[in-house]
């Protein structure tokens, strides 16, 4: 590809659909304008040679039409000194310097016309470049932004994951809490059994020491009666 075609591609493209198929923008931004600095550099070299060509080609018109004064000058001096033939030597040279002047003209005009329309690119180029500096600036800024916002919509994911955990930690909580009531109501009647036993073995044997001190004092009755 051309200078002045990849030249018209960069400078055409859609900027920001190009930063989205780079992996690191801000690298891709930096290699962007490098390339085009690049180009510049090229551009200028270019435009450089071409406007050596018009000033060469201007150097030729300049001395061709010295060249034809000069011959005319001459046939002048030739027809004064009487020597006819030699003027229209002189003549004759002056008009083959004369077809000459018109084709070396023509090249000029061309060498003028193409160092005018590289100078407008070079000059185009150099300054998209500086606008794309500032650009670069501000698209590097919002870079950061966005960076920075990706950092805290992470932090926003973790702390949301962090909320189901404390939920899940709270539901566990209660979950323990109510073994341990299944556990302390357990105990609790176990308790309550045990107690239910001992004052039945106390009932029982409080109504073994009654019917005992009954049959005592039923013997002792009969004995005083001398029944026994």
């Amino acid at each position: 590809m051309g200078i002045i075609d990849r030249f018209k591609e960069i400078m055409s493209a859609n900027f920001n659909a190009l930063l989205d198929k780079a992996e690191d923008p801000e690298k891709m931004i930096d290699q962007y304008l490098r390339n085009l600095e690049e180009d510049l550099a090229k551009v200028k070299s270019e435009t450089a040679s071409v406007m050596a060509d018009e000033k060469n080609a201007q150097r030729k018109v300049e001395a061709c039409r010295a060249d034809i004064n000069k011959m005319a000058e001459y046939a002048r001096r030739a027809v004064t000194a009487g020597n006819d033939e030699e003027a229209k030597q002189f003549l004759k040279k002056k008009a083959d310097l004369t077809d000459q002047l018109a084709v070396l003209e023509k090249d000029y005009q061309l060498a003028c016309e193409c160092s005018a329309k590289m100078r407008q690119m070079h000059d185009k180029l150099e300054s998209d470049i500086s606008s794309l500096k500032t650009r670069r600036d501000t698209l590097k800024a919002k870079i950061k932004v966005a960076e920075t916002q990706q950092k805290l919509n992470k932090i926003g994911s973790g702390l949301a994951s962090a909320g189901d955990n404390l939920a899940a930690f709270d539901r566990m909580e209660e979950k323990v809490n109510h073994m341990l009531d299944e556990a302390d109501a357990m105990a609790e009647l176990t308790s309550s059994k045990e107690s239910n036993n001992v004052e039945e073995l106390t009932k029982k044997y409080d109504a073994d020491s009654k019917s005992a001190a009954v049959d005592d004092e039923l013997a002792a009755l009969k004995a005083e009666m001398g029944m026994i």
